[in-house]
């Protein structure tokens, strides 16, 4: 499988993807009796059809997640599998029930190792929340214990997996996901030779059920944001400077960031390892690794499941040099947005040119923009994508003294107002003293809001440390924009005088 190839979705299952669902159930469940009948997973689907996930690469089904809805009271307590078994092999859904119970999930082996069942787990929290139900039930197999049964009893050997003194492949990874053994199951499904019988009670409660409250709204109205202020600091080598990356990829992924945005030029230090120190050919040197750099961090974005904005890199194309920015999404794909406007400093030391091309990009969590640096200082581009239905941009920025990060920051205060939006920046910080012509740098990354009752005072919704390496988070609300751009206090957008002026993109 080719990770440029991957393009993730998830969906409903429908009977017409029995087959494939049979395929995947036979490879997985070989050693408990492969898949369930046809007439099980269709009636499935048709007691309750948002519980039955579905993970797609393009037309290939590669990982389920198989749910009922019971009754709390009775699943919380001491059961069997069989007991959600009725006659000739149907599952009994609670059309009335208060929880959901997960059935099966599985991923694909071919696909394994891309953290492709969080999703579907963090799918499954969000019908929980959606529907206003306490909590995820499961009967957790405890597929390794058949090599531990010697000399450990089954609650030993659950406390061992829980201290992350032994692997098991299905309990490590549930209480990964933030669930939480509640007992010990016995002869829950005794044909499972590898767990000897056992199963585990697993459960994930919902912190925002209300009893009498009805179905939330199924829009996702917040994304959050993540962004690494880098320090600058000398490598080894590229794995190195990976390592770097995905250490706060990692971590930003574990506080649930909707997107991870880094600086430009954050891979500077690999221009110190080119055995040609002239400038021009030192940068040159440094575009000879974007194409690996995309590729090991879409990885991530699929892996740790995250929007990756890339900072930026120099990429070499037919002989020329540009400034690039990917947008790695965590469904596989990725996208470029190349500098538009070069510093004079890029021009002389780096003879990089600029792009020719502006979008606004689809996400699973809003529509965004990318300006790198000097761009968003022309403010026809934020109002360009403005119109496209821009809901967040994000400009990753690279200067050297304060004088140069305030014309940054200021012009990206002034994006977010005009185009009632927000902006993250992020820049890097520190020095490297073995790069020509990388001078300190200066950075005090920050997200700014439109300026409104809605939002922050001084519509600055977070900011770093200046000068210190960090991680910085923030929570926007989308639907805030909406209501911004149709009741604000001014509205900037609506107010455009477009029988006087317009701004028109004129590159074909």
């Amino acid at each position: 499988m080719s990770l440029q190839d991957l393009h993730l979705s998830l969906i409903n299952l429908e009977p017409q993807h029995y087959g494939q669902v049979k395929t995947l159930m036979d490879r997985v469940y070989n050693d408990i009796g492969g898949a369930w009948p046809e007439k099980t997973i269709t009636q499935l689907i048709e007691d309750f059809p948002e519980g039955q996930l579905g993970l797609m690469d393009e037309d290939k089904l590669v990982g389920i997640a198989l749910s009922v809805l019971v009754d709390y009271d009775r699943f919380s307590n001491p059961h069997t599998y069989d007991d959600l078994i009725g006659p000739q092999s149907e599952i009994l859904n609670n059309a009335k029930g208060d929880a959901v119970y997960g059935l099966d999930m599985l991923i694909h082996p071919d696909y394994r190792g891309f953290r492709l069942g969080r999703r579907l787990y963090d799918a499954r929290k969000e019908l929980c929340r959606q529907y206003n139900l306490k909590a995820i039930l499961a009967g957790g197999r405890i597929t390794a214990y058949h090599k531990y049964s010697d000399e450990l009893k089954p609650s030993e050997y659950i406390n061992a997996v829980s201290r992350k003194e032994v692997y098991d492949p299905i309990l490590t990874f549930q209480l990964s996901n933030d669930f939480q053994v509640k007992r010990l199951l016995r002869k829950y499904l005794p044909e499972d030779e590898k767990s000897e019988g056992y199963a585990t009670l697993l459960e994930w409660n919902n912190i925002m059920y209300e009893p009498e409250a009805s179905v939330v709204d199924t829009r996702a109205t917040q994304a959050r944001l993540g962004v690494v202020q880098w320090q600058m600091r000398e490598v080894s080598s590229f794995e190195d400077l990976i390592q770097q990356v995905e250490y706060f990829v990692d971590a930003l992924s574990e506080y649930q960031s909707d997107f991870a945005l880094f600086p430009e030029f954050f891979n500077a230090p690999l221009m110190g390892l080119s055995p040609d120190k002239n400038r021009t050919e030192a940068i040159r040197f440094l575009a000879g690794f974007t194409n690996e750099f995309c590729t090991q961090m879409s990885r991530m974005a699929v892996s740790y499941n995250i929007n990756i904005i890339t900072g930026s890199m120099p990429l070499v194309e037919n002989e020329h040099l540009y400034n690039v920015s990917y947008l790695c999404r965590r469904d596989g794909t990725v996208e470029e947005q190349r500098k538009l406007h070069i510093t004079p400093h890029e021009k002389w030391a780096w003879v990089i040119e600029g792009g020719d091309k502006l979008q606004v990009f689809d996400t699973d969590a809003g529509k965004i923009g990318i300006l790198i640096c000097y761009d968003v200082e022309f403010p026809e581009l934020g109002r360009l994508m403005g119109e496209q239905g821009l809901e967040i941009l994000f400009v990753p920025f690279w200067v050297d003294t304060k004088n140069a990060y305030l014309r940054v920051r200021h012009c990206a205060q002034a994006r977010a107002i005009e185009n009632e939006c927000y902006v993250a920046i992020a820049g890097s910080v520190g020095n490297l003293p073995s790069v020509d012509s990388l001078d300190v740098q200066y950075a005090r990354s920050a997200v700014f809001t439109p300026s409104d009752f809605a939002f922050p005072h001084d519509a600055v919704l977070t900011e770093s440390t200046p000068n210190t390496e960090m991680l910085m988070f923030a929570d926007v609300d989308l639907a805030a924009l909406k209501k911004l751009r149709a009741e604000g206090a001014v509205t900037n957008f609506l107010d455009k005088r477009n029988d006087l002026y317009k701004t028109q993109w004129i590159k074909k």
